[in-house]
């Protein structure tokens, strides 16, 4: 399996703040959406070090494989989003040593549970308080790599990526793309490049990440400049399906290329989640806003599976379950 996404914000007039990405693998990727109410203890499931604490705020989240959160905006607006780099490399974890781990399924929830804005996420994670954890994705020889994107609604923007063992933040609200391999840094100075090249006389056009991100790049500053929700979410939608890689398409030859499963867009200043799937017809939309939040709220599930086709706004169609359990070691 291999995972090659493409993470996008759009920033309009009015603090109009959109987030969009598209989640993209080898093989079917099973996705639900879920809804967490504050007030949830969680632990990093990585033993008696795990780390531990309970959810500040709400989110919803889409899921992978329910195991891990993979994508989702808390009732703050901050949207969280996994993507694959291979590059990484994590720290070593002792579980009979002294500082506190975190599995990494865990790691986009971590920051929808804790924190408002991406100023506070980066103030926090800056000194790296706990050991992220990762492992081998079950069933498969594919050990996960991946980094982390945070923004918020006040367009702010970060990029997390653990290289030979540390962890390096990219902070600025100018970060608003993100790609797969290679690191964040040096996917800025392929973009430098492209910039002295008219997007109107020539864009990459292959699958490659780092031909999505000159495109995602280029578009996201081309679209309309707007505050009406309708044309803005159209525009955002406009350029992930762009980024997207056609379904069916794979490559032995190059592992960051895969077809798009499923893309999700977050509208932060209005609360609004939009998802749509490759093999369901519709796009549909959540309002966080309506859903009780507090501490006294129930975990809410969208069934996904089986092809399940939802259209226009699907609030009505979540159902009361048990949260998930995160995948540890």
């Amino acid at each position: 399996s291999a995972n090659a996404c493409t993470r996008v914000v759009y920033k309009g007039p009015e603090n109009t703040v959109i987030t969009a990405r598209s989640m993209d693998w080898k093989s079917e990727i099973n996705a639900n959406l879920w809804v967490f109410p504050r007030g949830i203890k969680r632990t990093g499931e990585v033993g008696p070090l795990s780390l531990k604490w309970s959810s500040k705020y709400g989110s919803i989240i889409a899921s992978a494989w329910d195991i891990a959160t993979a994508d989702g905006m808390n009732e703050k607006g901050l949207v969280a989003n996994i993507l694959w780099l291979a590059e990484s490399k994590y720290p070593k974890f002792d579980p009979s040593g002294t500082k506190q781990g975190l599995s990494i399924s865990l790691w986009a929830q971590y920051m929808l549970d804790n924190f408002a804005s991406v100023k506070e996420a980066v103030g926090s994670l800056k000194d790296e308080p706990f050991v992220l954890v990762s492992d081998y994705i079950p069933g498969t020889d594919k050990f996960t790599s991946l980094h982390l994107s945070i923004s918020d609604a006040y367009g702010d923007n970060a990029i997390f990526e653990y290289i030979d063992g540390k962890l390096k933040i990219h902070h600025d609200p100018t970060y608003v793309v993100m790609t797969n391999s290679p690191a964040f840094d040096q996917q800025l100075a392929l973009n430098e490049y492209w910039k002295g090249i008219p997007g109107t006389v020539m864009l990459p056009g292959t699958n490659r990440a780092a031909d999505r991100f000159v495109r995602a790049s280029y578009y996201i500053h081309a679209i309309p400049q707007t505050n009406d929700i309708r044309t803005s979410v159209a525009s955002v939608f406009s350029v992930i399906r762009n980024c997207s890689a056609p379904f069916g398409i794979s490559s032995e030859t190059e592992p960051n290329i895969s077809s798009t499963r499923w893309r999700s867009v977050s509208d932060q200043k209005n609360l609004i989640y939009f998802f749509e799937t490759v093999l369901t017809p519709n796009t549909f939309w959540v309002n966080l806003n309506e859903f009780d939040l507090s501490e006294n709220g129930k975990v809410m599930k969208l069934s996904l599976d089986n092809f399940a086709t939802y259209s226009g706004k699907a609030n009505s169609s979540f159902k009361q379950m048990p949260a998930f359990k995160f995948l540890g070691i």
